[in-house]
Order: structure tokens, then sequence, then C-alpha cells
């Protein structure tokens, strides 16, 4: 029983290179990037492959991907619907304001309005993937206020690092850049901290004794499974990480996502151009590999409900 990797990869990739698509287009639209064409192209289209690998791998953790269109019809009251009707629908500013800046090298007028659309609906994708988990009131620890700011906040960090360590590439590094690093980075680990204190600290939703309604009569203890093979929901949603290993793994996150990119980011001051390109792409490596293990605990560490009935003694 473990995780899906497909999804892990999936959330990584898509969240880094949305915040990407997001801060290139805000920073551009305010003329606060010059509008390079090379540089333009490598960050535009960094984020638009990171975005598109992410969304191809999410096709993997599907029973049938080719049957994946059809989840475009539920939008009315599926998360996944719309994240993917969303998804689509930002190719189409994004497209039109890369168009602008690599082409035409400008991003103002008319292309900064592409560049705000594209701003605006890389944001709301990234809800629109928080919201999958957070609406899913059956996961305690997935369905609570914390979910959405958290995948918005490492979104736009790792997309700030990339920017960071692109712009620097293409010598056309600016302080405003790595001060926008930072304080992503400190908010991103605000937002972390917070959502692990609130899942170590909340109280049992459900137990056995209220999911069977059995509660009156004593203890509640599984007398036999209801099936002797694993299904969906045991082998990803009722996966058990030893709580030492779980506060390893924390560890581990917090060096890597966050106060790795912190120490490197704040070494951007001091170093010579040269130098500073390579840190920069070292913290945002950091800090793809520290979200990368974070994800695979928020969801290692996610509960179903239904493992109620297969011998967990509360949720």
């Amino acid at each position: 029983m473990h995780p899906a990797f497909s999804v892990i990869f999936f959330t990584t990739m898509s969240g880094a290179g949305y915040g990407l698509l997001a801060l290139m287009s805000l920073l551009g639209s305010l003329d606060r990037l010059p509008a390079d064409r090379w540089f333009g192209l490598a960050g535009l289209g960094l984020g638009l492959a990171a975005v598109s690998i992410g969304l191809l791998s999410s096709t993997f953790h599907l029973g049938h991907p080719e049957r994946a269109w059809r989840a475009f019809s539920q939008w009315r009251t599926s998360w996944l619907s719309r994240e993917g009707l969303i998804a689509c629908i930002t190719f189409l500013p994004t497209g039109l304001f890369a168009l602008g800046w690599v082409l035409l090298q400008t991003h103002d007028g008319i292309w900064a309005v592409f560049g705000f659309a594209t701003f605006l609906l890389s944001l709301v994708t990234i809800a629109c993937t928080a919201m999958i988990y957070a609406c899913l009131k059956p996961i305690p620890r997935w369905s609570n206020g914390w979910t959405l700011p958290v995948y918005l906040a490492l979104g736009l960090m790792t997309g700030a690092l990339w920017l960071d360590a692109l712009a620097l590439a293409f010598g056309l590094g600016d302080p405003l850049q790595a001060w926008i690093a930072l304080g992503l980075i400190l908010v991103a680990t605000a937002v972390k901290l917070g959502y692990w204190r609130h899942i170590d600290a909340a109280a049992p939703r459900s137990t056995a004794e209220s999911a069977t309604g059995l509660g009156a009569l004593g203890k509640v203890r599984l007398f036999e499974a209801p099936h002797t093979g694993e299904n969906y929901l045991m082998r990803e949603m009722g996966f058990r990480i030893a709580r030492k290993h779980a506060a390893k793994l924390r560890r581990i996150a917090l060096l890597l996502a966050f106060g790795l990119p912190l120490l490197l980011t704040l070494l951007l001051f001091v170093l010579s151009p040269i130098a500073g390109i390579a840190v920069a792409f070292l913290a945002a490596i950091s800090g793809m590999a520290g979200v990368f293990v974070e994800r695979w605990l928020f969801f290692a560490q996610a509960r179903h409900a239904v493992t109620l009935y297969y011998g967990a003694s509360e949720v």
C-alpha cells in the first residue's frame, strides 16, 4: 500500500509550473521584467512544460486514461472537472501572452491584459487542484482550511525560485525577484507548519463506534475484513506510516523545501553573478525535492473514513 506516485508528481509539477506562469505574467504585465525574447521563451516555456507534464502524468492514475475527457462534463459538481477545464482555458491567454513576449518582445498594452488573465487563471487552477482534496469530508486531514493555502503557497514559492534562477541565468537578475522568493518561502513555511499543527491537534471526526452506530454497546472491534484483497481506498487512503518516520520526513521536507532554499536565496545578495546562477538553480531544485517529500506525506498521512471498517479505531 502506498500513495500514488503519479498524483504526487502531478501536484508538484503543475503547482510549480502554474506558480512560475503566475509570477512571470504578473511581473511582466507590471513591467517589472524585461521583455527579453529568450528569457520569455525559457520562463514561459518551462512553466507550460511543467504544467503539461504534470497534467499528463495525472492520467496515469486513471483506470482508463482514454476516458479522461469525460471528466470535463461534470464541472457543475466536480472540482476535478473544474480543474481540467480551467487548466485548458489557461493555455489560451498564456499562449497569447507568450506570443507578444517572445515574438514581439512586448508585454504591455493588450498583451498585459493577457498577462493578468494568465496570472488569475493560474492561481484559480492551483486552487481547483487543492479543492479536489479539501472538499473530501471523509478525509479529515485534507478537508480543512489549511489545504488551499498550502497548495497556493507552495506553488508560488517553487515558481518564484525558478523565476529567480532563470532571470539570473539570462543576466536579468533583480533584487526584487530574490525578495519575492524569500517572502514566499517564509509564507509557505508558516502555512505548512500551521497545517501540520492542525492535523496533529485535531480531534478525531469519526470512530469505529460512531461509524457503526454501536457505540452504546461498548468498544467496537473488527471481526473480519469486508474482503480479502486490497482495493483502491485501502491502497492509497489507508496507508499507515509510523509516527517516527513521519517526523523524520517532515524534517527532511522542512530542510529541502524551506530551509535550504531560504539560505541559498540569502546568499544571492553577496555572491558573484556566476556563482549566483548555480546557487539559485540549486535552491529551485531543493525546493522541488522538498515539496515532493511534503506532497508524499500529504497523501501518506491521509486516512479515509472507510478505514474504520477495516480495523482503524478513529479517523
